[in-house]
């Protein structure tokens, strides 16, 4: 445990460095894919393993490849895919009973999947040996060591995550740390102690771990559910009894109440105890991250989330507002900038461009902070935040708003109108077709298309009025489309968010409309799309030319 200091506040953890490094091993692709109301496509997982990866997390379960065909389609893409500071690990269960794990085809699965760690999951109470899997002690104890045995033979690094290990510790102590012990020697370079349930209290955690750390040579991780509202808690006391690994899903995102939610944890840790598990230059993403998962996930990003929500350091009583006006350390406990989030004074809202002038940088858009062009465009961004919009995960929306701003972008065309018709016949087969009406370089194009839905009939008739102008976009598609309501008390008249993704053969990105009409909406986010696919062929044509 690290030693208590009286440092100040300002991103000086109150207990002093430690020499330990504790690694964050996200699962937010495969435990929290099971939360209710996620559904990711390949593409998802893909962006969001990319933001992990630049986050510095150490380890991503990309998934179960042997349970469902998305899984395995996310690493056979991934094995293209050089990750920076991350390593893939790929997850499944222990090989099944009566057979050898050589012979198992969800083990076949881990091997084919490319991952270099692989994580298999145990039995550890005898609870669910004798009433789930309905084999013996001993026999469960066999599939274990056979498994890992197997795996680590074929070359590949083994993670054992102890199901239900806290809940096994408590009914059969002797027994359950005799199937980490197994799972030790027969080769895991870590073992995951899980709080499956989420139930167990911090104070059984902590004399829990402390127990099992004299009986384990390998790295101990922690896996937490919250369903006792604990797992942050948990998973940060079972550091202080020395595990070294934790385990967690971006928002906490997972089945039942869900998973210990790595933001705070990460924070925490690197903020309150003095752990090395992130850069400080990475924990200034972890805002940009949570809010992106969450619009990547399809879910409303809490307000009030610990560090990373738009609650978090805003100031509305007045005696807060004097006060912090004068010294921040007085309603704030750290500074926000530290994890990449923004002070607000709810009467008057202050900051935000700092995130302006840092996209523009990147665009190499020529703004500084005393620039009135930088006000212009914050105000801008903060009108249509009110309305609806949310930039986090919509970055082609953002770099187009920014151009169009700064007068430094032009339209590839213009539109003069649309028409969207609905037809349902007497097959109850539903038909929709699309008529728009635009400009492109001087000429009138009118066409017709039809579609499998509105969106889909929009889409078809846009490509098919520039074809002929813009060529590239027939190498373009629509990957997802998004849609969610902003105010659900306004019924049928509540503003929908709309968000849409697209990619060519290089590259994908995401743009977004707002509106109360979901067709407008959609078209907002559709003609982003196709303009920043044109804009971005058009910087790669000019950069061609110029070598």
């Amino acid at each position: 445990m690290a030693k208590k200091n009286n440092k100040s506040y300002r991103g000086v953890s109150l207990w002093g460095a430690s020499p330990r490094q504790i690694k964050i091993y996200d699962t937010t692709l495969r435990d929290g894919a099971q939360g209710e109301g996620i559904s990711y496509s390949v593409m998802d997982k893909i962006r969001i393993a990319s933001e992990l990866d630049m986050l510095g997390i150490h380890y991503i379960e990309g998934g179960w490849p042997g349970a469902n065909p998305k899984d395995r389609e996310f690493f056979l893409k991934m094995a293209k895919i050089r990750l920076k500071n991350s390593q893939l690990a790929a997850f499944s269960m222990t090989r099944r009973p009566k057979i050898e794990a050589a012979n198992d085809s969800n083990i076949k699965s881990l091997i084919k999947s490319g991952a270099k760690i692989i994580t298999i999951v145990g039995k550890t109470w005898n609870l669910h040996v004798t009433d789930v899997l309905r084999v013996s002690l001993d026999e469960n104890i066999n599939m274990i060591k056979d498994t890992i045995s197997f795996i680590t033979s074929c070359g590949l690094t083994v993670f054992y995550d102890a199901e239900h290990f806290f809940d096994a510790y408590k009914s059969n102590s002797e027994y359950a740390v005799n199937s980490l012990i197994a799972a030790q020697d027969s080769g895991a370079k870590a073992i995951c102690l899980c709080d499956t349930n989420g139930g167990t209290l911090t104070s059984e955690i902590s004399k829990i771990v402390f127990e099992v750390k004299d009986k384990i040579k390998v790295s101990l991780g922690i896996h937490c559910h919250n369903d006792a509202g604990m797992a942050i808690a948990n998973s940060l006391a079972a550091v202080e009894a020395g595990v070294d690994i934790v385990q967690g899903t971006i928002n906490g995102i997972g089945e039942r109440c869900g998973n210990a939610d790595l933001i705070p944890i990460i924070a925490n840790l690197k903020l309150k105890m003095g752990f090395d598990c992130i850069t400080d230059e990475n924990l200034k993403k972890i805002t940009h991250l949570s809010h992106y998962v969450s619009e990547i996930s399809n879910m409303k990003q809490r307000s009030d989330q610990p560090y990373v929500g738009a609650s978090s350091f805003a100031h509305k009583g007045g005696m807060h507002i004097n006060a912090i006006m004068k010294n921040c350390k007085t309603y704030e406990h750290i500074e926000p900038a530290l994890v990449g989030n923004n002070r607000r004074i709810l009467v008057s809202e202050l900051g935000g461009k700092t995130s302006v002038l840092i996209r523009a940088k990147d665009l190499a858009l020529g703004l500084d902070k005393d620039d009135p062009k930088t006000k212009k465009i914050m105000q801008l961004v903060q009108k249509l935040e009110h309305q609806g919009y949310h930039f986090e995960a919509a970055e082609a929306s953002f770099e187009i708003l920014m151009k169009r701003a700064l007068k430094k972008y032009k339209k590839f065309f213009e539109l003069e109108g649309f028409r969207v018709i609905i037809e349902k016949g007497v097959s109850n087969k539903i038909t929709s077709e699309a008529i728009i009406k635009l400009r492109v370089k001087g000429q009138k194009e009118h066409t017709v298309a039809m579609g499998d839905g509105p969106i889909n009939a929009l889409d078809n008739a846009l490509r098919k009025a520039l074809k002929e102008f813009y060529p590239t976009l027939s190498k373009m598609h629509l990957s997802d489309f998004k849609v969610r309501v902003l105010d659900e008390k306004a019924g049928t008249a509540a503003r929908v968010r709309v968000l849409i993704q697209s990619q060519d053969e290089k590259d994908s990105w995401n743009t977004i409309g707002v509106s109360e009409n979901i067709i407008e909406a959609s078209w907002q986010a559709l003609a982003d799309s196709v303009e920043y696919k044109l804009l971005k062929d058009k910087v790669t044509e000019a950069s061609t030319n110029d070598r």
